[in-house]
């Protein structure tokens, strides 16, 4: 049996050997389901310098924003929301594929005094952010608004918008929205009738709010489907951000694209083509009824074209008939009754034709 010695010795190099190729690898994947982390490159600078933002843990190939704000601490996060940064000086990255980057941040005071933070949160995908304590070199800092006791409420699933345009939004009608989510309460006591704010954003422009008060009540724990209408003003059109406030903090931001109303570009194009015509029509209508009535004018004839014509009707009329005899009257016999055969003779001395007086032939004298 000398070799079963050998053989036992044998075991524990055979499992020294196997294990590590069992046990999972603390590699790159490992570190990108860790909790995402930033770090800076300096925690204090004042304004018009710059800072190197990097960070660890990130999902791989995904956008990130980085901001300075103000009126937040990494246990609290940024209480006045995006509202308290200085957006217009924030950077862009993306991670590479271990969820790594670094970039550096131009140093700009926030709109509202600190304690600041560099806040850095996804824009894409699933939501996630990390903060880092930075201070802004001469900026005034201020204690933090007091966190209300009891009952906070967290959104637990993304927002949505649910609902569609109409045929009136179309035309140019207010366009309206329902903002979903499901909120919970993580506080230790019950949170009766919450009252959110609702607010809207156009591009870079401040979110207007609105106050959309919620009817129920969420024990420690408890969690709820809540809905709240969103609605713009007539007309709007263009990239709006929809915001979630609750107890003066930022729950959830939500994009929102809304179409150009063409109804209101195609009745003003037919407005423009259609008064016009109209108002040509309704001049041309006036003109025609105050303008004088004039008979037309025959032209007058060129010289001697009336004579002419008048020579051409002659020819061309016919002759007329000639008179009929008038008939005989009684009292006159047919030798002096009126027309030719009766014409009368011119009064005359009774007397015998002298041989001097030349006699007219065919004329009988008087009796």
């Amino acid at each position: 049996m000398r070799g079963t010695p050998r053989i036992t010795a044998l075991v524990p190099a055979l499992l020294l050997m196997v294990l590590p190729l069992s046990l999972p690898s603390a590699g790159p994947a490992a570190a990108a389901e860790g909790k995402p982390a930033v770090t800076l490159s300096t925690s204090q600078a004042g304004t018009g310098g710059s800072i190197t933002v990097s960070g660890t843990g990130w999902r791989s190939r995904t956008l990130l924003m980085l901001l300075v704000c103000g009126q937040a601490t990494p246990a609290r996060g940024v209480v006045g929301g995006t509202n308290s940064c200085a957006n217009a000086d924030g950077r862009a990255v993306t991670t590479d594929a271990d969820g790594h980057f670094s970039r550096a941040l131009p140093v700009t005071e926030p709109p509202v005094p600190c304690p600041c933070v560099v806040h850095v949160a996804t824009a894409t995908g699933a939501k996630a952010q990390a903060d880092a304590v930075f201070q802004v070199a001469g900026h005034p800092v201020e204690p933090l608004p007091a966190q209300t006791a009891g009952g906070r409420l967290s959104v637990l699933t993304d927002t949505r918008l649910d609902g569609s345009g109409s045929l009136l939004t179309w035309f140019g009608a207010p366009p309206s929205r329902t903002l979903a989510f499901t909120v919970g309460n993580v506080g230790t006591a019950a949170v009766e009738n919450p009252v959110f704010q609702v607010g809207t954003a156009h591009g870079v422009f401040a979110p207007q709010w609105d106050e959309r008060q919620w009817h129920g009540t969420l024990g420690p724990g408890e969690k709820a489907r809540v809905e709240l209408p969103v609605e713009l003003t007539a007309g709007a059109h263009g990239d709006y951000t929809v915001s979630l406030k609750y107890g003066g903090k930022v729950l959830a931001e939500r994009p929102w694209g809304v179409g150009r109303p063409w109804g209101v570009t195609l009745f003003w194009i037919l407005l423009c083509l259609v008064v016009p015509a109209a108002v040509f029509r309704i001049g041309m209508a006036v003109v025609d009824r105050v303008r004088p009535r004039h008979t037309p004018r025959r032209p007058s004839p060129a010289p001697g074209h009336g004579r002419r014509r008048r020579r051409r009707t002659a020819i061309a009329s016919p002759r007329p008939a000639p008179p009929t005899p008038n008939a005989t009257l009684p009292w006159f016999t047919p030798d002096t009754g009126p027309g030719p055969a009766g014409r009368l003779s011119a009064p005359h001395e009774d007397h015998p034709t002298s041989p001097t007086t030349p006699t007219t032939p065919g004329r009988k004298g008087s009796t």
